[in-house]
């Protein structure tokens, strides 16, 4: 009779340890979940991040908060990322940036595509070329001849070396044959604040980082480097338009989980994501800032990942960009 119980003792104390994990995984999250994000407040990524992580922490019930981890065009926020510990409550929401492409030393060979296990794409933004309103120009082709005119005396503010304006202010130079300095902050919301200063004359970031400045009439709209004109701003002409012909950049945003995270989290983590993006006050609430929802399994994210990467690599190789 001992022995039997002993048994059954034995083989229940298995069961526990062998369904443990699972248990745990059913469980997640039990406490606060950290949204670190590479980047100042006030830029794209913390505007489309303090969308989401109120809806992710009525879902998950548990807080979602955004920690602001700026530096080194989101190098340093990348690698706090990579280092956290993969039990599922650390994730980085970031966007459109290469300084790991343009200083590898300092980037330590970190990727978006090797050093994450990717989560969701959350969506795409337009880009949109803004000047100081003080500026003596009305459309894009006097920005270039006012650039032409005075090559070196104008100023670009960007969100940090190999962050999206940076990358997208390059091209815009190559393709138009100008030559505009570069000031790099430490996120999108002091690139901006300083172009609204009237230090930097020219700020070519995303719609959802300026949208609300040019509402305000602190910034002056130009074009909008997408295949058609946006929806929030429809008197703004494409920069095919404009006279930019096949200028199309976009930013992205999308979270990512640092490698060896469970994938049953991660899969959950997708999943709430993407509820988010079929409900309509959410979707409302990003277009309104002229973000567009994209939805990716974590596969086609890590792929997509990829393909951004060597997008973007030719683009640094042609331009001849580098680290400042």
């Amino acid at each position: 009779m001992n022995r039997t119980r002993h048994s059954i003792a034995v083989l229940g104390l298995s069961f526990v340890c062998i369904t443990a994990p699972c248990m745990a995984a059913v469980a997640w999250p039990e406490r606060p979940v950290r949204l670190l994000v590479p980047w100042a407040p006030g830029g794209s990524t913390d505007v489309v991040g303090r969308i989401v992580s109120p809806e992710l922490t009525k879902r998950l019930k548990q807080t979602v908060f955004i920690d602001n981890r700026p530096g080194a065009g989101s190098i340093l926020g990348m690698h706090l990322a990579a280092a956290a510990a993969p039990d599922g409550y650390t994730f980085m929401l970031t966007s459109t940036a290469y300084g790991h492409l343009l200083d590898r030393k300092q980037a330590k060979g970190i990727e978006y595509s090797r050093s994450y296990e990717p989560v969701a794409l959350i969506g795409l933004g337009d880009s949109l070329l803004t000047v100081h309103p003080s500026l003596p120009v009305k459309t894009v082709k006097e920005l270039i001849a006012l650039a032409k005119a005075k090559p070196g005396e104008l100023f670009y503010s960007s969100s940090g070396i190999g962050g999206f304006p940076h990358m997208n202010t390059e091209l815009f130079k190559l393709m138009t044959g100008t030559h505009i300095v570069h000031v790099p902050f430490q996120g999108g919301g002091p690139a901006s604040a300083d172009t609204m200063a009237g230090n930097t004359q020219i700020n070519l970031g995303s719609v959802p980082s300026l949208l609300g400045y040019i509402r305000s009439g602190r910034l002056k709209p130009l074009g909008v480097g997408a295949t058609k004109r946006n929806p929030q701003l429809p008197n703004v002409p494409t920069m095919t338009e404009a006279g930019v012909p096949g200028f199309v950049t976009y930013i992205w945003w999308g979270v990512f989980a640092p490698l060896k995270t469970p994938q049953d989290i991660i899969s959950r983590m997708h999943g709430e994501v993407a509820t988010l993006q079929n409900t309509p006050e959410v979707v409302k609430r990003l277009e309104d800032q002229g973000a567009m929802p994209v939805k990716q399994s974590p596969a086609e994210f890590g792929k997509y990942m990829q393909d951004e990467a060597a997008r973007w690599q030719m683009v640094i190789d042609k331009a001849g960009i580098k680290g400042e």
